[in-house]
């Protein structure tokens, strides 16, 4: 039986949020998603490139709908991300570990988000042998991927 975080890998378009002016883009991910055979978009509101493709600068400037998005932001910018997410109508957000809060957990529920948090996503978007494969081999010996 697959657990609510393998199944939020189960999408066909996501969204990958960073801010490249603050923290470097999470390109892990962005790279695993579209391996994958995923529709990834790059959205960094301070523009650029991601692996070669432009990135957009909001949720609005996407080219077509996404199933879900995966926030990869400092802590201090993923609670007005949750407000942007559900004005466009994305029900379905991944937090990079750490960047949770109460206030965060409060903001989806009130949005009627399934939210992801406390672990890496990387570790569920990358085959092979890595130090996320390590991570992972121990998440689920613990019980938690």
């Amino acid at each position: 039986m697959s657990s609510a975080r393998e199944l939020f890998w189960t999408h066909s378009a996501y969204a990958v949020i960073g801010h490249n002016a603050q923290r470097p883009f999470p390109k892990l991910t962005y790279r695993g998603l579209k391996a994958s055979g995923k529709k990834a978009f790059a959205v960094d509101p301070s523009g650029g490139e991601v692996e070669g493709d432009a990135t957009f600068a909001s949720l609005d400037a996407l080219p077509q709908a996404v199933d879900a998005a995966v926030l990869e932001l400092p802590k201090e910018e993923v609670l007005p991300w949750l407000d942007k997410l559900a004005a466009a109508g994305i029900t379905r957000a991944w937090l990079h570990m750490k960047t949770d809060s109460p206030e965060v957990i409060a903001k989806a529920e009130e949005h009627g988000m399934e939210l992801q948090y406390g672990t890496c996503a990387v570790m569920y978007v990358t085959p092979g042998p890595s130090y996320h494969s390590i991570h992972k081999v121990i998440m689920k010996l613990t019980g938690g991927f």
